[in-house]
């Protein structure tokens, strides 16, 4: 039987999102504008009850491709206060596009989203060595600093902790458990 970080058990949906993502180093851009959304989304609910929306958020979001995002005006924001099928909340409505328009404003400087949030850990997981969920910080100093930049370039919803919970999905830091059979599947060393 497989060991699991506790947080997962006792729900399908979280254990395939344990078992296939959480932690694995993602370099697609869609893919990291996308968890960005979905992390935006998520302030102030369960993580389950966005991932059990998140197909709902695909279609409703154009495949959260940034450059048709940050094209939305009030008629497909009022399309999107109706869709009851995602978090209808203005202000995370808004900061969707907000951050599109700031996403590909990084895209142009940096040349990728993907080179500039990797830079802040040098290009390469942070290895966490935690027994305990306790041990899991919600925010760190790197989260703290990133946070700091990407508000100075125009993101919003992207506080410390949801910083922090962007990195630890796209697998910019390796959060998993010791005891967990993912932790070194993603490179954690015993």
């Amino acid at each position: 039987m497989l060991i699991r970080c506790e947080w997962c058990l006792g729900n399908d949906l979280y254990i395939d999102y344990h078992d296939k993502e959480w932690g694995v180093p993602v370099h697609d851009e869609l893919k990291l504008f996308e968890f960005l959304t979905l992390e935006g989304a998520q302030a102030g609910l369960s993580w389950l009850t966005i991932l059990r929306k998140r197909e709902n958020y695909r279609v409703a979001f154009d495949g959260f491709d940034p450059e048709k995002i940050a094209q939305y005006d009030q008629i497909k924001i009022m399309e999107l206060m109706n869709n009851q099928g995602i978090i209808r909340n203005r202000l995370k409505i808004d900061s969707t596009i907000k951050n599109a328009k700031a996403f590909l404003a990084v895209q142009e400087k940096f040349g990728s989203f993907d080179r500039y949030i990797w830079d802040f850990v040098d290009g390469k997981p942070i290895q966490n060595k935690h027994v305990t969920l306790k041990e899991i910080p919600a925010e760190t100093i790197i989260s703290q600093f990133i946070s700091k930049d990407m508000k100075m370039r125009g993101f919003t919803f992207v506080g410390p902790t949801i910083i922090y919970s962007h990195m630890q999905a796209t697998g910019m830091v390796n959060d998993h458990l010791i005891s967990c059979h993912r932790y070194t599947e993603l490179g954690g060393v015993l």
